[in-house]
């Protein structure tokens, strides 16, 4: 017979000292677990999000990390207050550690792509603002995405790069110093003055503005190659007059070369045939 009943009487009082008390303390126990743990992760989450904008972390990658910590947080607390309950929270742990896994498989790439995203926006190889050449696509930095970046490419082309092909390969960053070397050859004839040559760029290099005072430009003979004398030219310019300042001083010394009489040789190869010897009979 029912403990609760007795001779045809329920007995309330049994009932409330046997279940309605230990239940009451249980469901107040896991409600005042769920306020304080909420608030505690709010309270946690802020503090992580004022030390990481300290820290001068990217704004994106301050708001993810939030998140995600938010929702850890949240899910330590749920599982605290169920086992509060009595709800045995160890098949559940293991139930939710499988599913991980299993959809950490199916989303092996976007997975990757994740990690180098968290890891370029902590690093911070490039900016949006920079040219780069990543992965073989150069253009400039418009977005970095958790999973991909934006680029803009020379001729105003939207390219969308997967960010583990970007940090599993070399990455160019032609903004990232104020200043840059012009890296020129040109060839001169063999009959040609080598000095008048270099008077003439050291004299064009020297009159343009855009150049460098400091590091010194320079100038000289690199190779005496097959077909002509090649002259190594190198200026220095901010990086922001690299393009303009090449294109120009190419143009300017052809220009110049040619009022001066200076060629420049295209590649020839001298034949010579020797007469065949008469054979003898």
């Amino acid at each position: 017979m029912n403990p609760l009943f007795t001779q045809n009487t329920f007995d309330w009082h049994k009932l409330i000292q046997s279940y309605a008390v230990p239940w009451g303390i249980k469901i107040l126990a896991t409600i005042a677990i769920l306020v304080f743990g909420f608030w505690l992760t709010g309270l946690a989450t802020r503090l992580i999000g004022k030390a990481l904008t300290k820290a001068k972390m990217d704004e994106m990658l301050v708001r993810f990390l939030d998140s995600i910590i938010r929702v850890l947080l949240q899910a330590i607390v749920v599982i605290t207050a169920l086992g509060q309950l009595g709800v045995k929270t160890t098949s559940m742990i293991a139930i939710l550690g499988a599913a991980g896994l299993a959809i950490g498989f199916s989303l092996q790439n976007s997975l990757s792509n994740f990690a180098a995203g968290v890891l370029l926006l902590i690093f911070k190889p490039f900016k949006s603002g920079d040219f780069v050449e990543v992965s073989g696509i150069m253009g400039v930095v418009e977005q970095i995405h958790i999973f991909n970046s934006i680029l803009r490419s020379p001729d105003n082309r939207e390219v969308i790069v997967p960010n583990s092909k970007i940090y599993n390969n070399v990455i160019t960053n032609f903004s990232a110093r104020e200043t840059r070397r012009i890296d020129l050859v040109i060839g001169i004839s063999y009959d040609a003055d080598i000095r008048q040559a270099k008077s003439i760029i050291e004299n064009l290099m020297a009159e343009d503005a855009r150049v460098l005072k400091d590091p010194a430009a320079s100038c000289g003979v690199m190779e005496l190659a097959d077909s002509s004398i090649n002259l190594f030219i190198r200026p220095w310019v901010s990086s922001a007059d690299y393009w303009s300042t090449r294109c120009d001083m190419l143009e300017a010394i052809k220009s110049q070369f040619d009022a001066n009489g200076i060629g420049i040789p295209f590649p020839q190869m001298d034949v010579h045939i020797q007469p065949g010897e008469k054979s003898s009979t």
